[in-house]
């Protein structure tokens, strides 16, 4: 049996959340460590590991992720932003669920780390 993710127990309300969206397909929330003024994490309801793990199948749900990171950075008054997927643990993914990160606010440099 595998452990929950601790998106997978956000996702089932057993741990709170600065929600900012959240629709059929997925939940955006605050990041507890932001790394710019506005730093919001955007996840998939449908359980998926990483991008690595994504089907074809999943292409519409991954187009309505990145439209969702577009909404909410207009809803957040953004201009520029910055949206990242980190792939695996040598990219910095540290919990494998796939999600984006919507980030802005300030300027943000390159390359990011």
């Amino acid at each position: 049996m595998t452990q929950e993710t601790i998106f997978e127990r956000i996702l089932s309300g057993e741990i709170p959340c600065s929600e900012v969206h959240q629709d059929e397909l997925c939940l955006a929330f605050r990041d507890i460590e932001p790394q710019a003024p506005i730093h919001i994490l955007i996840i998939p309801k449908k359980p998926i590991k990483s991008l690595r793990e994504a089907h074809e199948n999943d292409q519409n749900l991954l187009g309505h992720l990145l439209l969702t990171a577009a909404k909410i950075a207009k809803q957040e008054n953004l201009k520029d932003w910055r949206t990242v997927i980190n792939t695996g643990e040598k990219a910095g993914q540290t919990v494998f669920h796939l999600h984006l990160h919507l980030i802005g606010g300030r300027s943000l440099s390159w390359p990011p780390g």
